[in-house]
């Protein structure tokens, strides 16, 4: 009998230690993507403004705009997706008992502000760095730093809470990250440069 207590207790024991990492994908993926997405599209925003014009307030005024726009984008989009997917689950739960289990069902309101919190987390980002410097080549320094740095730590938290392996997960968000606001800055300098 103590023999039996005891492998119960070792099989309730290793059920409550052991997690499957994949169901954490769905709301790990949306926030991630939403917190980078704020960031590397705000930043890439401010960059490319801040390649033809100098100005803060134009840099401050065009991240802003990205930040309330991106935020508002994510909100409906996320909001229309997870309302398909609640139509869908409660069409089935209907086929099958009949009976809806409220509780069981996503929550389109839930997943749009978490969405956009979420975008506006990350894009906020960009928008502190830049509000406190006045001279123009510091500005754009503090920009990269600031992002740079909450690129690594979204990479790194990414990878954390999925159990993968950090440092790949960080360099693939730092390096897109990068990429992004290169040939935003790139490209708009070009355009400038030459006119429209």
């Amino acid at each position: 009998m103590d023999q039996l207590g005891h492998n119960t207790n070792m099989d309730i024991e290793k059920e409550s230690t052991t997690f499957d990492y994949s169901k954490r994908s769905q709301w790990l993926r949306a926030a991630v993507l939403g917190a980078n997405d704020g960031l590397v599209s705000t930043a890439s925003l401010m960059m490319g403004v801040g390649a033809v014009k100098h100005d803060v307030k134009a840099m401050i005024l065009s991240g802003f705009a990205g930040m309330v726009a991106g935020a508002c984008s994510m909100a409906i989009g996320e909001f229309v997706s997870v309302y398909s997917q609640y139509d869908i689950e409660l069409a089935q739960m209907e086929r099958d008992n009949g009976e809806i289990e409220k509780e069981k069902l996503p929550s389109p309101i839930q997943a749009a502000a978490a969405s956009a919190l979420a975008f506006s987390a990350g894009a906020i980002v960009p928008l502190l760095a830049a509000a406190f410097v006045k001279e123009y080549k510091m500005r754009i320094v503090a920009v990269v730093v600031a992002v740079t740095v909450a690129l690594m730590v979204f990479g790194w938290l990414g990878a954390a809470l999925g159990k993968a392996p950090a440092v790949r997960s960080s360099a693939r968000v730092l390096f897109g990250g990068w990429l992004a606001m290169a040939v935003t800055f790139g490209l708009t300098k070009l355009i400038g440069l030459h006119g429209l």
